[in-house]
């Protein structure tokens, strides 16, 4: 049977470390020789969520943060706190029939607000609602003080008389504005829709019909269109016009429109004189004195 052990547990109760024995894991006091001593981290560190530990920022952190959110403050309001960058100036340009106070008293731009708080988008879409002559609007601020407002408008390629009155229709078709005898463009051809014997009128429709005289239109020259009195539909496959000094043109459908409008400007330079043109066949034109 083995006797009493002269061994020492650590941690072995009832039992002593014999005097001059070193405990097991025990190190001299700097650390391990030969190792240097841990750097001391330049930052505090403290517990975060989870006993993850992380960095507190330092005095020059929080002073670029608190500087950040300073020159945001400041330039929040410099733009809609200060009177500096206020709307004091509305300008209008692009206009032909319109007048430049009529464009300004439709945009209703909000003289005195901010600069930058004015929604240019919604200030485009009051010129449209208001001002069906418009055909596009441009708003744009003009810093420090201004609002510029650009309008394009529609231009007229037929006319259409009922009783007494005059509506423009541009090349898409839409109808804009309505004016008497004496403030009806000049040099725009008048719409006489004649169709009310021909097939077509049951077939197309007069709204179709009408569609197809506004594409006739949009596809004449310049000069054509200038010289042009009056734009007939007797049917789809017969739109002719009548020109000034007695002249017409045949044109037949709406198909084809660019090349019968380069026909017809080459065959009117050929043929000065004619009085009567056929570009219903682009490519087998016709010209006479009648």
């Amino acid at each position: 049977m083995a006797g009493p052990t002269t061994t020492t547990e650590r941690g072995a109760p009832g039992l002593r470390r014999p005097k001059g024995a070193k405990s097991r894991g025990a190190r001299p006091k700097g650390g391990r020789p030969g190792r240097p001593s841990p750097a001391r981290p330049s930052l505090r560190w403290r517990p975060g969520p989870g006993g993850v530990r992380r960095a507190l920022p330092g005095p020059r952190a929080v002073l670029l943060i608190v500087t950040a959110l300073f020159l945001l403050a400041g330039g929040v309001w410099l733009f809609y706190g200060s009177a500096w960058l206020r709307v004091e100036q509305v300008t209008a340009s692009g206009t032909r029939v319109l007048t430049s106070a009529q464009v300004k008293a439709a945009a209703a731009v909000p003289v005195g607000a901010p600069l930058a708080s004015v929604d240019t988008g919604e200030i485009e879409g009051r010129l449209l609602r208001a001002l069906p002559r418009v055909r596009s609007a441009d708003v744009v601020r003009s810093w420090p003080h201004g609002i510029s407002l650009t309008v394009v408008e529609r231009t007229p390629v037929l006319l259409v008389e009922k009783g007494g009155k005059f509506t423009e229709v541009d090349a898409t078709g839409v109808r804009y504005a309505t004016v008497d005898a004496s403030r009806a463009p000049k040099g725009v051809p008048l719409l006489e829709l004649t169709a009310d014997r021909s097939p077509s009128l049951r077939r197309f429709g007069t709204a179709r019909l009408t569609a197809e005289a506004v594409r006739v239109a949009g596809d004449l020259p310049a000069r054509v269109a200038a010289e042009a009195k009056v734009l007939r539909v007797r049917s789809y496959d017969s739109i002719s016009l009548e020109m000034t000094g007695g002249r017409t043109v045949v044109w037949g459908n709406g198909e084809d429109g660019e090349a019968k409008a380069r026909t017809l400007s080459a065959l009117m330079k050929a043929a000065p004189k004619a009085g009567h043109f056929d570009v219903s066949a682009p490519t087998a034109p016709a010209a006479s004195r009648s």
